[in-house]
């Protein structure tokens, strides 16, 4: 009987299951669990990064072309891959559902002495499937998630309303541990008041629903956005948040805009950490998120010096002490914290993510190519907003043969990688930068949209120092 083997479960719209569910429009509803299962086949290219023997389950196929890839750029194999029959789009109870796929993986890791169970999130569903190998008479250890009498720690810590209780109740314990002046509330008859009240005085306001992420169930309004008296400012607000079911059954945050200090690399620190099974801290790595002006994420860039000195300690001083708070509360596996710099000097928690976040993926396949102190040795710049508008890209191996002088090598430790095949079908590339330093990173990344699009670069940046490439 072998020993070990991991089953990696890409559980992405279980994370967000209540939310999504609750969309007024099903047809946006439909698209965006097909953006989120799309993509997929970035955490396999991680999962073969970071295990040797494993298991994907995955909500996609993942096309041949590219495990090929994977292989050709991992040097090792690809693993096995499960994609249940898709009833729910809840991933772990599609698995357990098809009876066929379940009995196959029950049989398979029956050969093990212990299954090592991770997922991208820790949803209740994930603890019905662990239930359920275990019922199966398997021994699982599920190291990256926490002990289920803790599992309330995901979805509050992972709420907007959870940290800011947290900042809260840490006020005289860690005064660094700063969020945007802000209220929680229930229902939009307040929400729309209260942020009327925040608008006029400050001329900008942010709203958010409590369980929201990548920018969606996020308002901002800034100057002039808003009319400038108080009832048909209200009246605009509620006009606005009617449009969406959400606001009315979750709870909302409404806090101050920052006037963020966009001269710091962009202005949004992150950090991120894992907390192992034992409670012990690891801090993984930091940087800076590439966001649009609506506050929708698209990308980081990591590096060890990326931010001034200052405000990477006072960084990791703050995520180091939220990282003790959800360890002792029972949180187990990778989170992380989103920051803003304002231009006030202050540095401002935005909110946490209790779960494998969007640059997860990209740290194991870079500490796969790398080594554990890539942090220091490399500048990592990851993007997922570049748009093709050439069929001919769309094509994985089309793609790989035009930016052949350009992919990464693991004799110069630099170039670009590929991070999904499926957004391709969609016109959209993601991929990732490994350079010596930012300037290769960037020249790169020009080099890569000049090819694409036939020597003329297009750009279209938002906050970063550098512009990012938008279509090709």
């Amino acid at each position: 009987m072998e020993k070990n083997i991991t089953v990696y479960l890409y559980n992405v719209v279980e994370d967000e299951w209540s939310f999504v569910n609750a969309y007024s429009d099903s047809v946006r509803l439909v698209e965006d669990i097909e953006t989120m299962e799309n993509t997929s086949d970035c955490f396999f290219l991680a999962t073969a990064a970071a295990e040797t023997e494993f298991i994907y389950i995955s909500p996609k196929p993942i096309a041949a072309e590219f495990q090929t890839y994977v292989q050709s750029l991992l040097k090792g194999k690809t693993g096995q891959i499960i994609t249940p029959d898709c009833k729910t789009h809840q991933l772990c109870l599609d698995l357990i559902e098809d009876k066929e796929n379940f009995r196959r993986l029950i049989t398979q890791l029956k050969s093990y002495q212990e299954v090592t169970l991770l997922s991208y999130s820790a949803s209740p569903q994930f603890y019905q499937l662990k239930a359920a190998l275990v019922q199966a008479g398997l021994s699982v250890r599920t190291p990256e998630s926490p002990a289920l009498d803790s599992a309330w720690t995901v979805n509050f810590f992972g709420s907007k309303s959870g940290i800011r209780q947290l900042a809260q109740q840490s006020a005289a314990a860690e005064p660094d541990l700063a969020m945007p002046d802000g209220l929680i509330c229930v229902g939009r008859f307040d929400a729309s008041r209260i942020a009327a009240h925040k608008y006029l005085k400050n001329k900008g306001v942010v709203i958010k629903t409590n369980k929201g992420s990548g920018g969606n169930g996020v308002l901002i309004f800034r100057e002039n956005d808003l009319p400038d008296d108080y009832p048909a400012c209200v009246a605009k607000l509620e006009a606005i948040l009617n449009r969406e079911e959400y606001w009315e059954m979750f709870p909302i945050v409404v806090e101050d805009l920052v006037n963020v200090n966009t001269a710091i690399d962009g202005g949004f620190p992150n950090v991120e950490f894992k907390i192992k099974q034992n409670g012990q801290l690891e801090m993984l790595f930091h940087g800076v998120l590439a966001v649009t002006d609506k506050g929708e994420y698209y990308g980081m860039d990591v590096n060890a010096e990326i931010l001034p000195h200052r405000l990477k300690t006072r960084m990791l001083d703050t995520g180091y002490y939220i990282a003790e708070r959800y360890a002792a509360a029972g949180y187990r596996g990778h989170f992380d914290v989103d920051m803003i710099a304002g231009k006030n000097g202050q540095l401002y928690v935005s909110e946490t993510n209790t779960r494998n976040t969007g640059w997860t993926d990209t740290y194991k396949i870079v500490k796969k190519l790398i080594g554990s102190d890539f942090l220091n040795q490399v500048y990592v710049l990851n993007r997922d907003n570049f748009r093709l508008t050439k069929n001919r890209w769309t094509n994985l191996d089309n793609l790989l043969a035009a930016l052949a002088p350009l992919l990464y090598l693991p004799q110069t430790r630099t170039g670009i990688i590929v991070n999904s095949e499926n957004w391709l079908k969609n016109k959209y590339l993601l991929y990732t930068i490994i350079a010596p330093n930012k300037k290769t990173a960037y020249e790169y990344q020009e080099k890569m949209t000049a090819l694409l699009s036939n020597g003329l670069p297009a750009h279209a940046g938002h906050h970063l120092t550098n512009s990012t490439p938008a279509s090709c």
